[in-house]
């Protein structure tokens, strides 16, 4: 099977962002995205380019065009989420985004009318009906296949930073689970997702990908959700191990990483470099780490089970890629890592707005519809 791979010039970049709906009185997830995007789509006269629907129709997924430095798309972004604010606005919802919502029980939430995610409910059950969950997706460009599939290998090295950094759903159907990111254990509960499979190159990438649509496991490429992927249609290496965002600087954070850790592989490949491929059994142990304690936990580094801070590699390697966020015009929202490093990633916000609040996940809900409103993370 061979799968065209349209490559993309090197650098460029796209988001996508899933934003909550949720009721301005009870800070509930509230259906909403059907009527949100049918009032935009009178306002156009056409279908709105940049607002989409997601599993749920309390979830409004904004993406951008392909642009060219992460300022450009965060810019982008701003402007089609106070679009869909406007419009929530009327119906009385305001807009958020976690990697789970702190309370709202996902058996009461309504499927979006799109047919592939019936489709998809009929064929995963439970396992996609309980998908209440939210994330950044972020696409960097890449020339080839043949270059796609090694920095896919190496950049699973650093799904113990991204997602640490990103982490923000520690809450569960009202529940503290005591993990970081119960979003990216939740979303493994799917066959085709997780870490992704250390292939040997764009031939290999093909047979499987043949392999899984001919044994009726997949039905497309965009069925298989790698928390990083190549994406053949974009031409780009897609990174979707990130947590919702809820602030306007973080989305800036994860994009200015994404791009600068591609750019970077990239470079070596044109250098005739190897890229290293990581054993897949530290990839798997560092994610869970991650997920379990963010921020606050020791990544393995070496098969011999040596290990050193996450968090003293996360500054080690924003301090590694300013040159290149320097040469691709991210510096200050490479550099804004240090403000979340500071305040801390949104699952510590979350749980010290809880505590002052005696345990109330409203109060938590508030913090962060009002983050995401402001564009940064609330001080601790």
């Amino acid at each position: 099977m061979q799968i065209t791979f349209t490559g993309s010039p090197r650098s460029s970049i796209g988001i996508e962002w899933e934003l909550e709906l949720v009721d301005r009185e009870t800070g509930e997830l509230r259906s909403g995205a059907t009527e949100i995007l049918d009032l935009l789509a009178r306002r156009l006269g056409t279908e709105h380019p940049k607002a989409k629907h997601e599993l749920l129709d309390s979830c409004v997924e904004v993406i951008t065009g392909v642009c060219g430095t992460v300022g450009e798309a965060l810019a982008d972004l701003d402007g089609t989420v106070q679009e869909v604010r406007e419009v929530a606005h009327t119906l009385g919802l305001e807009l958020m985004c976690s990697g789970s919502h702190p309370s709202t029980d996902w058996a009461t939430q309504q499927i979006s009318p799109m047919p592939r995610y019936h489709q998809l409910i009929d064929q995963m059950q439970w396992m996609a009906r309980q998908l209440q969950i939210f994330g950044v997706h972020v696409h960097v460009g890449v020339r080839s296949g043949e270059k796609a599939v090694p920095i896919v290998n190496a950049l699973t090295a650093y799904v113990p930073h991204l997602l640490a950094l990103s982490a923000s759903s520690p809450y569960w159907v009202g529940t503290d689970t005591g993990l970081a990111s119960y979003r990216s254990k939740v979303f493994e509960g799917l066959p085709t997702a997780g870490p992704p499979y250390q292939l040997s190159g764009w031939p290999q990438f093909e047979v499987f990908m043949e392999t899984l649509i001919a044994a009726g496991t997949i039905s497309s490429i965009r069925e298989v959700w790698w928390d990083i992927r190549p994406h053949p249609d974009f031409g780009t290496v897609e990174l979707r191990i990130f947590d919702g965002l809820p602030t306007l600087l973080e989305v800036g954070v994860a994009a200015a990483l994404s791009q600068c850790l591609v750019v970077m592989l990239d470079a070596q490949l044109d250098r005739g470099c190897s890229l290293p491929v990581p054993h897949d059994w530290i990839v798997r142990e560092n994610k869970w780490r991650a997920a379990r304690y963010g921020l606050d936990t020791d990544i393995i580094v070496d098969e011999h089970g040596n290990t050193r801070p996450l968090r003293e590699s996360v500054v080690e390697l924003v301090h590694e890629l300013g040159p290149v966020a320097d040469q691709l015009g991210c510096g200050e929202e490479l550099a804004a890592a240090h403000e979340v490093l500071a305040r801390g990633p949104s699952y510590t916000r979350q749980r010290r707005v809880a505590e002052r609040h005696g345990g109330d996940l409203r109060a938590v809900v508030h913090s962060l519809v009002e983050e995401m409103r402001t564009g940064r993370p609330e001080a601790g």
